[in-house]
């Protein structure tokens, strides 16, 4: 394998509405980023991702962008956003930015004129197709409900496509003009200075056409939209020129949302020449879930956790690098979503860090995570902001389930629980802000906070640090950034452990995820413990004593 600069990477994604306001707006914005940059730094962290700057009209949360070469002035300006660059790269580190083409908003420019002249150039740049209330082009349920059509403005015989929210118009990407576009944009953003994109929903490009229906699977007459992206196929020429075109003339990074891919298609996405130098590991993400809605999904277990990432580990084995998670900005908080609820402790959210931290593949950092922050507790659907969790509450609600069982499904897989502000310290809103938070800070903030966190050597954000110099440690970096990955005692429940090895050096983690002690026999040669969430393991006689939940890193 050709080693890339990237390979022993720490990454970090920030959500700058929620991470740092500084100027007291209750916004957070590339001001308050920037002077974050410092304990960013010395975190650990190397390439930080921002979700969505540019201007928006904020339907949904950045992602319906109106202008893709600007800031959004709640963020701050292009000069700004320079200062940010110049700043990060003094420090060694690198920026991405979220490139959101499956999309536009519907205020900007090229869908406003596709209004004014629906069969003119702009028209062609989104999906517009003939039709009436009655007899729409397919059945298809957008992701945020409700069918992927909606009139278009001013002509009610034509309707337009929206996969998302319906200020989310969909880009035709069939359409060789618009992906000039879009590949022209990148390369601005790029000689800019900026170190490359995640890539937001781009499997979704690439629609099932001509348009038809699928069988019905709710009471709405709609199908799930992932009957049609099973059925769509060619996204790799477009992702194949888009790497060609706007990413390899400028060795940018690229880490790639994508879902559904296929086992065959794996070393297209990220092999030695795939579409992105990486891609995100979602299979815990997506375990239990079901397309008829959030009461039907189940939940996650430890053993059900460790079979998803053994069972992925396997399937990119000698393939390619992934991006490992356990939370980001559309999902719930990881320490609530994979750990049982006696394990939400200190020593629990380290034990769980140490789990994924170590895997093969780049270790990401969801802002807030490297502190525990949890998931919000909620009284009124009137405290929700995320649009995916109000259509869940309806989806409830039509389903029986009465309003507190609906806000239980939204405090369990809510986008809000990721999105409440980053907790500094025990100040007034956490110390996010001087003004009134955009949205409501997370009552814990008392508890877990920053400040506190900073002065406790043994709380979990200093246990993240230990994480980041123990992958950076030039004694052993090369077993886990190049290491084979290989299950340890895979048949012992609830007892999460593995092998990293690299030129006959070996790395074993074990992770005990029971309430139970447990001695765990090791091969012969471990000889020290590297990392212990609980500094209290002792080798003994071949073996090792694991407590509830405790977990150690031994070579």
């Amino acid at each position: 394998m050709e080693r890339k600069w990237w390979h022993d990477k720490i990454c970090y994604q920030i959500y700058p509405k929620s991470f740092c306001d500084g100027n007291g707006d209750g916004i957070g914005d590339l001001a308050g980023i920037i002077s974050k940059l410092d304990y960013l730094k010395d975190l650990g962290v190397d390439i930080l991702w921002l979700s969505p700057i540019y201007p928006s009209p904020f339907a949904d949360q950045g992602y319906d962008i109106s202008d893709y070469q600007n800031i959004d002035p709640k963020f701050g300006t292009l000069e700004e956003m320079d200062t940010l660059l110049k700043e990060a790269h003094a420090r060694e580190m690198y920026v991405l930015m979220d490139l959101v083409v499956n999309h536009c908003s519907d205020e900007h420019q090229w869908f406003q004129e596709a209004i004014k002249d629906p069969y003119g150039k702009y028209g062609k740049y989104f999906y517009i197709e003939k039709a009436d209330a009655e007899h729409l082009p397919c059945n298809w349920r957008a992701y945020f409900g409700g069918p992927v059509w909606e009139p278009l403005p001013g002509h009610p015989d034509l309707y337009y496509l929206h996969v998302f929210h319906k200020k989310q118009p969909d880009l035709n990407w069939e359409n060789p003009e618009l992906r000039r576009e879009i590949y022209d944009m990148v390369s601005w953003w790029m000689k800019r200075g900026l170190d490359g994109f995640r890539l937001d929903a781009i499997i979704n490009i690439k629609k099932a056409l001509p348009f038809k229906d699928y069988p019905a699977d709710r009471p709405d007459g709609l199908c799930s939209i992932h009957n049609e992206l099973h059925e769509a196929h060619g996204v790799g020429d477009f992702l194949g020129e888009l790497r060609d075109e706007a990413f390899a003339p400028y060795g940018a990074f690229t880490v790639g949302e994508v879902f559904n891919e296929k086992d065959e298609e794996l070393p297209d996405f990220i092999g030695e020449n795939g579409y992105f130098c990486s891609m995100f590991d979602f299979s815990g993400t997506v375990f239990g879930q079901t397309q008829l809605g959030w009461h039907t999904f189940t939940d996650i277990t430890p053993e059900d956790y460790k079979d998803c990432i053994f069972a992925t580990q396997k399937r990119v084995s000698g393939i390619g690098f992934l991006s490992n998670i356990i939370e980001n900005h559309d999902e719930p908080r990881g320490v609530s979503r994979y750990l049982p609820a006696e394990a939400r402790t200190p020593a629990g959210k380290k034990l769980l860090a140490m789990t994924y931290f170590l895997l093969r593949g780049l270790p990401w950092i969801y802002q807030g995570q490297e502190l525990g922050m949890e998931n919000l507790k909620l009284n009124s659907i009137d405290e929700v902001d995320d649009i995916s969790s109000l259509d869940s509450f309806k989806t409830s609600i039509e389903h029986g389930l009465s309003e507190r069982e609906a806000l239980d499904l939204i405090e369990k897989h809510g986008r809000d629980n990721a999105r409440t502000p980053f907790q500094w310290s025990s100040a007034k809103n956490a110390g996010f802000t001087t003004g009134t938070p955009w949205l409501h800070v997370n009552p814990n903030y008392k508890e877990i906070n920053l400040e506190a966190e900073a002065n406790d050597p043994s709380s979990v954000f200093n246990f993240y640090k230990k994480l980041t110099r123990l992958r950076k440690d030039p004694a052993v970096k090369d077993v886990f950034v190049y290491g084979t990955f290989t299950p340890y005692l895979p048949e012992e429940k609830d007892l999460f452990a593995y092998v990293r090895e690299y030129e006959g050096k070996k790395i074993y983690v074990l992770a005990n995820y029971s309430s139970t002690p447990r001695t765990v026999k090791l091969p012969e040669g471990v000889t020290e413990i590297l990392l212990d969430n609980l500094d209290s393991a002792v080798l003994e006689n071949g073996s090792v004593t694991l407590q509830a939940y405790q977990g150690v890193v031994v070579k």
